[in-house]
Parts: C-alpha cells; sequence; structure tokens
C-alpha cells in the first residue's frame, strides 16, 4: 500500500472477505490477523501522516503492518525489494492498491502467487479496469502518454506486471471497489459498501451547514489554479460553505489563498476522508469536485441524512497541458456517481453570485445539529 485511501481499503476488502466466508459456513478466507499490510512509504508529509495514522487503526484490527522506508535514499529500493523477495515468492494472494505504480508493478514480477486482488486506488480504478479490458498498457489518466527514457527502459517491467495482472487458466484476479466498473473477462468485481468504516464509527454529528471537499487537479496540472480559486468562491457562496477539507496532496500556497481569498477555514484530514466524515462532526451537505469521494461517502454516510453533491469541471478550467483524456474521464466519473446530486460548474469570479442547481431531494432537517466543527488535527 502507498496511500491512506488505499489502506483503508485493504481493511475494507478483508472485512468483507471474512463476512463472506461467514455467510458462506466455512472458514474464514483471510482472518485479519493473518494479513500482513507493506507500506511503501511516500516522501509526502501529509500522505505520510495520514498513513501512520491508518497503519495504528489496521494494528488495531490486529493486523501485521510491515512499513517500509521505499524512498528513503539512493539505497532503499534495493534494500526493500530485496527484503520482500521471499514473503512475495511465499505468498498465495498477493493483495495490492496501485497497479499504476512502478514500485508495485516490480513488485509483481517477483510473485507466484495465483490469486491477485486489486482493492481501491479511488477513479484510477476506472481506468485500470478500462484499460485491462482493452489490453492497452498501464497509463495513469492525466498523464499525456509514456514515451520517455525511463518509460522505455521499464516498459518490460510494466509489461510483466500486467500479464500478472491478467487472468487465466492458473491465476485468479479479483478488483475490489465501490466504483461503477464492468468487470473485464475473467476478473471478479466484489463491490465495497464501506461496511468496515460504518461498523466502527458513527453515526456523525451534523453541523447543518456545507462543506467543501478539495482535489488535487491544479497539483496534477489538468485544472487552471485561477480558474479553481474562482470557482471554490462560486461555490462558497452559493451554498454556503464555511469549511474545506484539503486533499493531502493540495499545495500550502494555494491553501493559503483560498483561507484568504474565500474565507473557508481549511481542515488537514489526519485520515481519508471517508473516515473522518463517518466520524463527524461533517455537514449536513458536502460538496465535491470530480473525485473518489462522490462515490465513496454516499456509501459510507448511508443512512446519515448527509447529501453530497459533485460539481463539474468547466472545459475552460483545464490547461494547455491537460491530457486529451481529462475531459472525458472527469465527466465520467461525475455521470457515473450514485445518489449524488450534480451541480453546473457556475459562473466565474465577477459574476452573480450562482443558485443551486436544483433543490436537495427530500430534504430533512440535520440530525443532532451543533455549531461548527472544530478543526480536525493535522498529522
Amino acid at each position: 500500500m502507498e496511500s491512506p485511501v488505499q489502506l483503508l481499503n485493504v481493511l475494507e476488502w478483508a472485512y468483507s472477505d471474512v463476512q463472506r466466508a461467514r455467510r458462506a459456513g466455512g472458514p474464514a478466507a483471510t482472518a485479519l490477523q493473518d494479513l500482513t499490510v507493506v507500506v511503501l512509504s511516500p516522501h509526502d508529509p501529509m500522505t505520510r501522516g495520514q498513513l501512520r495514522r491508518m497503519a495504528e487503526l489496521a494494528r488495531d484490527e490486529g493486523v501485521i503492518v510491515r512499513w517500509e522506508d521505499a524512498r528513503g535514499g539512493a539505497g532503499a529500493p534495493i534494500k526493500t525489494i530485496g527484503g520482500l523477495r521471499g514473503p512475495l515468492r511465499r505468498a498465495a494472494r498477493i493483495v495490492i492498491g496501485d497497479p499504476f505504480s512502478r514500485y508495485v508493478q516490480l513488485l509483481l514480477t517477483l510473485t507466484r502467487a495465483k490469486d491477485l486482488v486489486v482493492v481501491d486506488d479511488g477513479t484510477a480504478t476506472m481506468e485500470f479496469i478500462s484499460q485491462l479490458a482493452k489490453g492497452e498498457p498501464l497509463v495513469r489518466w492525466h498523464r499525456r502518454g509514456s514515451h520517455g527514457p525511463r518509460d522505455l527502459v521499464f516498459a518490460p517491467v510494466s509489461a510483466t506486471a500486467r500479464r500478472r495482472l491478467t487472468p487465466g487458466d492458473k491465476r485468479r484476479v479479483e478488483v475490489f471497489s465501490s466504483m461503477p466498473v464492468e468487470p473485464p473477462a475473467g476478473v471478479t468485481i466484489t463491490a465495497n459498501d464501506f461496511a468496515w468504516t460504518r461498523s466502527r464509527f458513527g453515526p456523525p454529528r451534523l453541523t447543518g451547514g456545507t462543506d467543501l471537499v478539495g482535489t488535487s487537479l491544479v497539483e496534477t496540472g489538468v485544472v487552471d489554479l485561477e480558474r479553481y480559486l474562482e470557482a471554490v468562491g462560486s461555490l462558497t457562496r452559493a451554498h454556503g460553505a464555511t469549511r474545506y477539507f484539503a486533499h493531502r496532496r493540495e499545495s500550502t500556497e494555494k491553501l493559503s489563498r483560498i483561507a484568504h481569498e474565500v474565507g473557508l477555514e481549511i481542515v488537514r484530514p489526519d485520515l481519508p476522508l471517508e473516515l473522518i466524515a463517518r466520524r463527524g462532526p461533517i455537514g449536513h451537505t458536502i460538496v465535491s469536485f470530480p473525485s473518489t469521494v462522490v462515490h465513496t461517502l454516499p456509501l459510507a454516510l448511508v443512512g446519515t441524512g448527509v447529501e453530497v453533491a459533485v460539481c463539474d469541471v468547466d472545459p475552460a478550467w483545464l490547461t494547455s497541458n491537460a491530457s486529451p483524456r481529462a475531459q472525458g474521464f472527469l465527466s465520467g466519473v461525475t455521470g457515473t456517481a450514485r445518489d449524488v446530486r450534480r451541480l453546473n460548474s457556475g459562473p466565474t469570479a465577477g459574476s452573480p453570485p450562482p443558485r443551486d442547481a436544483a433543490p436537495p431531494r427530500d430534504p430533512a432537517p440535520p440530525a443532532n445539529p451543533g455549531p461548527p466543527a472544530a478543526p480536525v488535527a493535522a498529522s
């Protein structure tokens, strides 16, 4: 695992696996105490902080967590790969979080496991399934291509990893996902309904207000910074938002501008938003741009009275460096979201404050309303 969401979803998968085995009347296929999670720690301090908090939760469940400083220096990759070679060759089942990761692809070439599971890494899972079905190389949706020197050198490793992720007579491949995906031939899709999260946390206290959820689309070069700030301002005015839940990859400079120019309280969560929202307090309405949370939050918050709304990305917001696939992919993320309210992308700064695209469905007063929540402790 390389991200907090991946670690959350491997806990969800293991919990689901145990529940399925119990319903079938047989022994648990994967008891949580038999699971070893290898964390390939990234450089980003926010991601590392959230991963450490998720690792604590995993250990509380009885999971063995092996923390690898996989990027801690020139010799770190060799040390990590050497230390994992034996366990990977012995394991009968391998669970991965990011099939696009070069690190993960390299480790996949070492395994002989006949049972492979891919747990959700957010909306990237949708692109993985699409590329797997079409027999295409594994390339992230926001990248323009893979023709650089490093890509060419790594191409044989990537091709081998892709073959490992293709089901066959002697290889089972499962994708555990909350995304709306159609399984390619031979791939088993298991629905992730966040049963572990709902069993451990909540229901949350609702503030009665509106919270915005941030995105790293600016940081990945897809959306223009100024356009994004204008959109955040429009949504804030339209919906009376008071808090902005930052994505772990958002830059400090951008968040500072949102706080000072828009006036939102910046919250840097110490856990994935699905857990933060489930623990509460959380707004009665959550507004997001196209991202994983428009698919996951309705599942994690089912029955709580929280409404999730998604704001489309206007094509005019895209940068000149954005991948040609960007607009179609983002539209697909929004269009396939279930149990959310769709909002127009809205006017730019300087225009009159917009009105909601439509009134909330089945409006209801917030349960246990209270004052605005205090900021979540930063990691």
